[in-house]
């Protein structure tokens, strides 16, 4: 079986933002994870390149819909490069093969007579590409969210019948699980109780998109070609772009991650298509929440947006990924605040957990000839510091797969935490001095530096640059496939040599705002 999930396929407008890269480093969190879990993982990226804005953009820059895409596209892929972002597979709908699949699809829906044709009119956001519910007789209406003018527009268009799919829909969104977190099934709940209503998937007059089959310059809605971007992805194996061939190739989805604010095309729109084409919907669609700066906002026009290549300069991975996973509940709307941000790496990463595998490994070398004490397994069964191991394991492994990224990091941090309070507690520069206590010694900064083996192996999936620093000061060879057999108190090799300490994390110096 394949864990297959997903990222928003985002939109090439502009280049990557804080926001989407976010996303991204969550999915490549939970990506590793399964991996290190042993399932077969099947991540999808990538980007949604046709519609009337990007059209427009391009004009406004005096050059054609492609270049302008592939320039975009082109700071996503070195973006997620950058970030080391795992990604199995990257879409552009754009690619020639995304045509047929969508032009198939859309022949599917319209022979189980899900398609209509009729008039649109009303008032639209280029922005959002999609109609707002604006009353006809509304002047001068604007977009709440991009707090531009909308347009009028009255044009025939091709309707995807989502009326008929009020009771299926309404059955799927109550199913437990299905949207995630808890609290956003309500909104939608809300949304679906009002009535669906039948929404376009065509548009005319619009160059840059495909075709419609079979109706002559209509193009597909950029939502109903972009939706379809992550079956096209699946089916980049090699083989045929046959749409009978998705069960194979990964298809439903295990998760798909995107933002509340296109939670409704996601948990609505789009499964109502899978139904109408014979498809299975996607086993749970999880909508994040957003993040702001310092209790604001960011915007171009407050100065206060955070380029996620400066974080990535200044601060370096690490320290993003463990402050975006570890302070932010994921799925709730999140506060970037510098200060904590700093606060939190430094005491985190290199205070609590860089300093107990320095000072420990530094103990062990002068006392125990350079290596890992060592021990007789028999002496260290049941040692105070198991237990706690033990159930950090448990506890990791439970939270990560529903995306508990903060209980996650927060387990793993109080693993160390004990054991430096368990080392300050025992006092081996204070027992060394006295003759005898060699073997409750070395019994003792071994669990402490088991402790810190197991803590750089969870960490692999939510910091991996750290988790092997941490594992390369402990002599220990990069994880290869699955951890399982790793993660089992008491696999530290006692008696091996242990490199000399350097620092695992940089503290951070930020003498000037990001």
């Amino acid at each position: 079986m394949t864990y297959s999930l997903t990222t928003p396929l985002y939109y090439v407008n502009d280049r990557p933002h804080l926001g989407s890269t976010y996303t991204t480093i969550a999915c490549d969190a939970l990506a590793r994870f399964q991996r290190l879990e042993g399932e077969t993982v099947l991540f999808v990226t990538g980007v949604d390149e046709h519609g009337q804005k990007i059209q427009r953009t391009a004009a406004e820059q005096g050059i054609e819909p492609r270049e302008h895409c592939d320039r975009i596209t082109a700071r996503y892929l070195e973006a997620w490069r950058q970030w080391g972002i795992s990604n199995d597979r990257f879409v552009r709908t754009t690619e020639p093969r995304h045509r047929p699949l969508v032009q198939a699809f859309f022949q599917r829906c319209e022979a189980a007579g899900d398609i209509r044709s009729g008039r649109q009119t009303g008032w639209y956001c280029v922005g959002c590409e999609e109609f707002k519910d604006e009353p006809a007789e509304a002047k001068e209406p604007c977009c709440p969210l991009h707090q531009k003018p909308l347009e009028w527009r009255d044009e025939e268009n091709l309707f995807f019948c989502l009326s008929h799919f009020q009771e299926r829909i309404e059955a799927l969104i109550n199913q437990p699980g299905f949207i995630a977190p808890a609290s956003r099934r309500k909104e939608i709940q809300n949304f679906v109780a009002g009535g669906l209503r039948d929404f376009s998937i065509s548009r005319v007059n619009v160059a840059w998109g495909l075709p419609v089959p079979g109706h002559e310059g209509h193009t597909f809605y950029v939502w109903f070609d972009a939706l379809l971007g992550y079956l096209t992805a699946l089916l980049d194996d090699g083989g045929d772009v046959d749409l009978n061939r998705l069960g194979a190739a990964g298809w439903p989805a295990d998760v798909q991650v995107i933002g509340k604010d296109i939670l409704r095309f996601h948990a609505v729109y789009w499964p109502a298509m899978l139904m109408s084409a014979g498809l299975p919907v996607p086993k749970r669609v999880f909508g994040h929440g957003f993040l702001t700066r310092e209790g604001q906002k960011m915007g171009k026009s407050l100065g206060n947006v955070l380029d996620p290549d400066v974080l990535l300069e200044r601060c370096g991975a690490d320290a993003v990924r463990w402050y975006l996973l570890r302070d932010i509940q994921f799925g709730d709307d999140g506060d970037f605040q510098q200060q904590r941000f700093t606060d939190l790496v430094n005491n985190d990463l290199a205070n609590t957990i860089g300093n107990l595998l320095n000072r420990t490994a530094s103990m062990a070398r002068k006392w125990f000839n350079d290596a890992v004490p060592p021990i007789e397994s028999t002496a260290f069964a049941g040692h105070a510091l198991q237990a706690d191991a033990e159930q950090t394991i448990e506890k990791v492994r439970q939270a990560m797969p529903e995306l508990h990224f903060q209980q996650a990091c927060e387990a793993i941090l109080s693993l160390a935490i004990q054991a430096n309070g368990y080392l300050n507690e025992q006092a081996p520069w204070s027992q060394m001095k006295q003759p005898g206590n060699e073997a409750s010694v070395a019994r003792d900064l071994y669990a402490v530096l088991e402790c810190c083996r197991l803590v750089g192996l969870l960490l692999q999936p939510l910091v991996p640059d750290l988790s092997q620093r941490i594992l390369d000061q402990l002599g220990e060879a990069p994880v290869a496939s699955t951890w399982k057999e790793r993660l089992i108190w008491g696999k530290l090799s006692a008696g091996s040599p242990l490199p000399q300490p350097q620092p695992v994390m940089a503290r951070l110096e930020l003498d000037a705002p990001l």
